[in-house]
């Protein structure tokens, strides 16, 4: 009786396993993809202008941040101050738009994968790219990154470069 239960439950749960994949991969919403990436937009905006009152605002006060080359930061006055010491007026993110990935929390809000490249102001060359997950919270009518995490740094090769050009030009 016992091993026949657990057959039972293995076959229901494989099916319930993959129900929820099927839903999961047909199951876009076009309306929260487009308020994710326009907030995407607008956070990544003020990143690249280093206008760090509007950055902030895209956090929620404990934010944790992970970075696989800068380790892990807890807090919004963290994440602000890093930018300020290593990006601001130093390097500029691109979006691979064809990357960005939209998925709904329920009850919560959403999360957001995605790949960016990433510019050096003074050359003007982009050779660094990197893959992102972030989680945002929709509370109280305002959108707010929970959790970043920002991995695969590396350096683009000289087709990806030259493919990546092209398409931007």
């Amino acid at each position: 009786m016992t091993h026949r239960l657990a057959r039972m439950m293995f076959a229901a749960l494989a099916c319930c396993a993959s129900l929820g994949a099927a839903a999961s991969d047909d199951d876009t919403d076009p309306e929260l993809t487009r308020t994710i990436a326009g907030l995407d937009q607008k956070v990544f905006d003020a990143y690249n202008r280093c206008d760090l009152d509007t950055f902030t605002t895209f956090f929620a006060p404990d934010v944790e941040f992970y970075h696989d080359k800068g380790g892990a930061t807890f807090d919004r006055q963290s994440v602000v101050d890093n930018t300020r010491k290593y990006i601001c007026h130093k390097v500029k993110r691109e979006l691979l738009t064809a990357t960005l990935k939209v998925y709904p929390i329920k009850d919560y809000g959403a999360i957001e994968e995605g790949e960016h490249r990433f510019c050096e102001l003074a050359t003007g060359k982009c050779e660094g790219s990197a893959k992102f997950l972030m989680i945002w919270r929709l509370k109280d009518g305002q959108w707010q990154m929970t959790r970043v995490v920002s991995f695969g740094h590396r350096a683009l090769t000289p087709a990806e470069i030259a493919a990546m050009d092209k398409a931007t030009h």
